[in-house]
Formats: structure tokens, sequence, C-alpha cells
């Protein structure tokens, strides 16, 4: 991997990460077309800089993270992984072979923009405004639904929790945001998991690939920082109408150049 595409995944992922079209999708999609999905360290490329967007988070939301009077929160986030948490470690194997199959990421984008079309006429009367009135067992159903993302790549960890906020009756900014938050934790520690598993495989990471992945980190934190109030302002006046058409679009795409062999 040189610098340039370890810039151009990072981009790819700061933009994507919090859309409801999936980031994990566009990077295998986009390192399948630089040549680059077999290398180990491009898959642990794909997942590490997740971090650095999700850090991104943690720095606009910097008053509710450090918040420590209000425990509550940190419970919500905690009961919300583990299901992520065991649906990872359980079927790692399968979701590594999702990964390395572009006609099923682009299948899986393109159902997912069909739901994306109708979503906002499911859900039309949300009652719970506010972070404080998310209970434990909707926080556990958000965390389920997370793990749809898991076992299908290109589905979108943000649009599955946004839905599943949604349809626990939170507002549609509410479930962006609570699925922001729940990003920290999950993609925490999908990183440290990935690490100890490229290292131990690998026995160490080179000072070339602590390099890429420090540029990488650093581009992704700072474009999505940028993309947050993008789709918090698009997701708040639009709904996910136009992320559902595009999904559409790209996914009939990519199986369309699948199909002719130019992909």
């Amino acid at each position: 991997m040189s610098f340039l595409q370890a810039i151009l995944l990072a981009i790819i992922e700061g933009i994507t990460e919090f859309l409801p079209i999936s980031s994990t999708g566009h990077m295998v999609l986009m390192s399948s077309f630089l040549g680059i999905e077999k290398d180990k360290f491009t898959k642990l490329f794909e997942i590490c800089i997740q971090f650095g967007a999700i850090l991104a988070v943690v720095v606009l939301y910097w008053k509710k993270f450090f918040n420590f009077s209000n425990w509550q929160f940190y419970v919500k986030l905690l009961i919300a992984v583990i299901p992520a948490l065991i649906f990872g470690k359980l079927f790692n194997d399968l979701i590594d072979e999702h990964l390395e199959n572009p006609a099923f990421i682009a299948t899986v984008l393109l159902v997912g923009g069909i739901i994306l079309l109708f979503v906002d006429g499911w859900f039309k009367n949300p009652i719970i405004h506010d972070e404080a009135d998310i209970n434990n067992i909707s926080a556990i159903k958000i965390g389920l639904f997370q793990c749809l993302a898991i076992l299908f790549p290109g589905l979108s960890r943000s649009a599955a929790t946004i839905i599943g906020g949604m349809q626990q009756r939170l507002t549609r900014s509410l479930a962006a945001e609570f699925s922001f938050f729940l990003a920290v934790p999950t993609m925490a520690a999908a990183t440290g998991y990935k690490l100890l598993k490229f290292i131990k495989e690998e026995g160490s990471i080179s000072g070339e690939e602590l390099k890429l992945l420090g540029i990488g980190n650093l581009v992704a934190f700072i474009v999505a920082i940028l993309a947050i109030r993008f789709f918090i302002n698009i997701l708040s006046k639009h709904g996910f109408k136009y992320f559902g058409i595009y999904r559409i679009v790209l996914g009939i795409s990519i199986l369309a150049m699948l199909a002719i062999g130019k992909f």
C-alpha cells in the first residue's frame, strides 16, 4: 500500500463512516479497484482507520463523553455494544469471507438502498427526543440492529443502528447521534482485536505500516468531522431517500461492472 492509496482509503472512510452508505463496503470496493484487497495489511488498515473517524465523535461531542456524572450514558453504550462483540467474535471468519466478495457487498448496498427509500415512512411518530430517555432495553435492541451490519458487510453500521433507534421511537437526529456514540466502543474494540490478531499472525508491524496507519487515522479524523455535520443537516431536512438512491445506483453499477469483467 502506498501513501496515496492510504490517503484515498482514509478520505473514503472519513466521508462514509457516519453516512448510511457503508464505509466498509466503499473501502473494500476501492481496495479491490486499486488491486490491494488481498494484502493482509490492507484488511487491517480498513478496520483501524475507522478508529480515527470515531475520534471525531469524541471531539464533537466531548461534553457528552467526558460528563462522568452521567454514568447511565456509559452503561447504555456498554449494553448496546455487547451484541456486536459477541457476533463479531463468533462470525469473524464468515465476515472476512464476505469482505472479499465485491458482488456480495454490491448486492447488500443495493438491497439496503431500497430499504432506505421506505424507512422514513415506517417511523413517523417518534416519542424519544433526548438521550436520557433511552432505556437499557432500547439500547440493547439498537445494539442487535448493529449486528446486522456486522453479518452483512455493505449494509452500513450507521444505517442499521439509526434504523434500530427509529424503531425504538427515537427521533431521526437522536437515533443518528446515538449511532455515533455507539460507534466509539464498537470500533475501538474492532481496532484492538484486529491489531492483536495481525501482530499474532505476522509477528509485528513495520515502521512503514505504522506511518500508514498514522496518516490514515489523521485524514479519516479530519474528514469525518466535516461529514458528521453534513449528515445531520441532510438527515434532518431530507431523511434517507437520497442516500437510498445513491446506494441503489452504486450497487447496480458495481454488479454491472462485475458482469462485464470491468471490476
